[in-house]
């Protein structure tokens, strides 16, 4: 038999966020059968929030039973309203259904007005999966106004997340994110619970960076992050945190970084994050389609669609990168056809960038209106510096040169202000070629720069790209700039010597020495000296 200090151990570890602890001490005593409904609470809030769902929906279902039997028709309602919203996290929509009807039902016996607008929660979230945003606005509005007439800081986030969502879909996007901000306000004001404020804290960040709101993802990601360390054995929305993270340094041009990220995503998955089921494998994928890594990225795009949701537009994306433009041009047709007006904003730009490159302008000058379109509703520096590009691209298709260069120029300052310089790099590359088309010599520098950026971060694709439109001269496998580099490593010149001489950084340098020993199968600087002597290099 377990003491009762074990139990006390339980609910110290539960009220500390040491869910670890508060599992293992809390199941000591639930397995004598010792828990009281309040603390098969707490068990179940812990193992939920340690990536035990079986063990988390069990103890809530056994609280609502003891809270009944024990005429706590209050508690068994607030019991029954958060099993029905999980039942919806993890995919069970009939028993989301069951246990909102029990809240429902219980929450009417008591009357009291906060519990039956929680109750409502679980309806609400389900009509607005089912497409009906006008009525899920409805409830959640609703809802928010009883929030707030009792004060309830959590009942009120959670509400303003489903407001928000609802007002996205109905394409009300700058006042979607209002109420998105008044969800994190409550967050940042301590007056949400652990479970609720995971919950919302990683939708709101992925809303924003699909919304391409960088400023908002990355100061709620900085939220999200100091969270999770404060709780150091949380496993739920650890992992998710670690993906949104990746999704965020792959703009800001930090790749390697962005590489670990999307590996601490994937461990924390295998350790336990179901939330983490289609972001931590679509992460990997995204960086390994854009360093080349085909084959792996097509295996975790395949990974990321197990988990019910479409990995686009980077698979189409994958398609294009590897030639296959009639296949991307089907998927991304096929995917912008069914999305909701929100996703389709943020798919819109690779359906511009596919469209040209089939050779369909018509189609491509019909993407990017419907962007500009879509974009009216919330516009940001960053969506506005990817419109700029995506003109710029249908320009060039179209034959204006001179029209392609002013959209190009401003989508690279558009792309510098955002600090996303892998953008940046591709709108200078549209630059270029419409410098060329325009016979101004200034197309090599505008190459050049994006060279060096594609170089850094390990761009292949890109530079292969590149190379085509630059008409560059390749040996081998390796680009100009990476001959130049393989030549002067033959001289002896160290990584300084060499950044020196071609005004690059030591990064750069020893990023494109890693590319050539990865495409020459080599090892070493002696290596990379014979191979330019045996192949006339110097």
């Amino acid at each position: 038999m377990t003491s009762p200090s074990t139990l006390d151990a339980g609910r110290a570890a539960a009220a500390d966020r040491r869910w670890a602890d508060a599992v293992e001490y809390l199941g000591r005593v639930d397995a004598d059968g010792g828990l009281a409904a309040s603390d098969l609470e707490l068990l179940s809030t812990a193992a939920l929030l340690r990536g035990e769902p079986p063990l988390a929906v069990d103890a809530a279902a056994r609280a609502y039973a003891a809270h009944l039997v024990a005429s706590d028709a209050e508690a068994a309602g607030r019991v029954a309203g958060w099993l029905a919203l999980e039942m919806i996290e993890f995919g069970d929509f009939s028993g989301s259904v069951t246990w909102s009807a029990r809240a429902m039902r219980v929450a009417s016996t008591v009357g009291d007005p906060r519990l039956i607008a929680f109750a409502r929660m679980g309806p609400g979230v389900a009509q607005l999966g089912s497409g009906d945003a006008a009525e899920s606005r409805r409830t959640f509005e609703e809802v928010r106004a009883v929030a707030e007439q009792h004060d309830d800081g959590e009942l009120d986030a959670n509400a303003s997340l489903g407001l928000g969502k609802s007002l996205i879909e109905l394409g009300e996007v700058a006042d979607g994110f209002a109420s998105y901000d008044r969800a994190i306000a409550a967050i940042e004001a301590g007056r949400v619970g652990p479970v609720s404020t995971g919950v919302i804290c990683c939708a709101l960040i992925s809303d924003a960076t699909m919304a391409q709101d960088l400023g908002r993802a990355a100061a709620w990601l900085d939220l999200l992050d100091g969270w999770c360390r404060a709780q150091p054995s949380l496993v739920t929305f650890s992992g998710q945190r670690h993906a949104l993270r990746a999704a965020l340094q792959i703009v800001r041009g930090a790749w390697d970084e962005a590489a670990a990220s999307s590996e601490l995503a994937l461990g924390r998955f295998r350790a336990g994050d179901y939330r983490a089921v289609y972001g931590a494998p679509n992460s990997a994928a995204e960086l390994q389609r854009l360093r080349g890594s085909f084959r792996a990225a097509e295996e975790s795009y395949r990974r990321a669609g197990e988990s019910g949701w479409e990995p686009q537009p980077g698979l189409a994306l994958l398609r294009l990168a590897a030639g296959q433009i009639e296949a991307a041009q089907a998927e991304i047709r096929r995917n912008a056809a069914g999305d909701d007006r929100f996703t389709r904003r943020f798919v819109l730009p690779a359906v511009v960038e596919i469209e040209v490159a089939a050779g369909d302008v018509v189609a491509a000058r019909q993407a990017l209106a419907d962007l500009r379109a879509a974009s009216e509703s919330m516009p940001t520096p960053m969506l506005e510096a990817m419109i700029a590009a995506a003109e710029a691209r249908v320009l060039i298709a179209e034959g204006d040169a001179r029209g392609a260069l002013d959209a190009a120029r401003e989508a690279s300052e558009g792309f510098l202000a955002v600090d996303a310089p892998v953008e940046r790099a591709r709108a200078r590359v549209l630059a270029g070629r419409a410098l060329r088309a325009l016979g101004d010599r200034a197309a090599d520098t505008e190459f050049a720069a994006a060279r060096d950026v594609f170089a850094a971060v390990g761009a292949e694709p890109a530079l292969t790209e590149l190379a085509e439109v630059a008409g560059e001269r390749r040996i081998g496998a390796l680009t100009e700039r990476e001959v130049e580099v393989l030549r002067l490593v033959s001289t002896g010149l160290t990584n300084r010597g060499i950044a020196e001489r071609l005004s690059l950084s030591e990064k750069t340098v020893a990023r494109h020495l890693s590319n050539i020993f990865g495409k020459l199968g080599i090892s070493s600087r002696s290596a990379a000296t014979a191979y330019a002597y045996e192949h006339g290099l110097v």
